[in-house]
């Protein structure tokens, strides 16, 4: 009866693991115009979303944009905006932060507004952001 019982455990444990997937947080920094670069952070967050989807875990990603990266959230401008678009509707576990510095800096060269797409959310400093996401323990990628 203790081998049955043994074996019932065993076999049960993996599914028993799945059930009780940890959720990883993962902050991801673009900061170059650069449709490469920009579509390699993409990669990446579809990639980790992937893996840990199949470990039975979750992530929750933070994509922060500032400096020349920025371009990759101007609406009419981003060469990915695609790809923002549709990943923002596909992940419900995937943030895009637009730096309000940077913008505030874009805004005053060009003497005008610059639109970002919808899927960005402006916080006051991309690098403040990075730092903030680190302290609170997510993992820092940049691509």
């Amino acid at each position: 009866m203790k081998k049955i019982a043994l074996a019932a455990m065993l076999t049960l444990s993996p599914l028993m693991a799945l059930a009780e997937g940890k959720t990883h947080h993962v902050a991801i920094h673009v900061d170059e115009d650069d449709p490469q670069v920009m579509n390699m952070a993409l990669n990446n967050a579809q990639n980790v979303a992937n893996y840990y989807a199949s470990q039975g875990d979750e992530v929750v990603i933070e994509m922060v944009a500032y400096g020349p990266g920025l371009n990759m959230f101007v609406e009419g401008k981003s060469p990915v905006a695609d790809r923002v678009s549709a990943m923002s509707l596909e992940m419900d576990n995937l943030s895009f932060a637009a730096c309000g510095n940077t913008l505030k800096g874009m805004e005053a060269k060009s003497g005008q507004p610059v639109p970002l797409m919808s899927e960005a959310v402006v916080v006051p400093s991309g690098v403040v952001r990075l730092i903030e996401l680190q302290e609170e323990g997510y993992a820092y990628v940049r691509p």
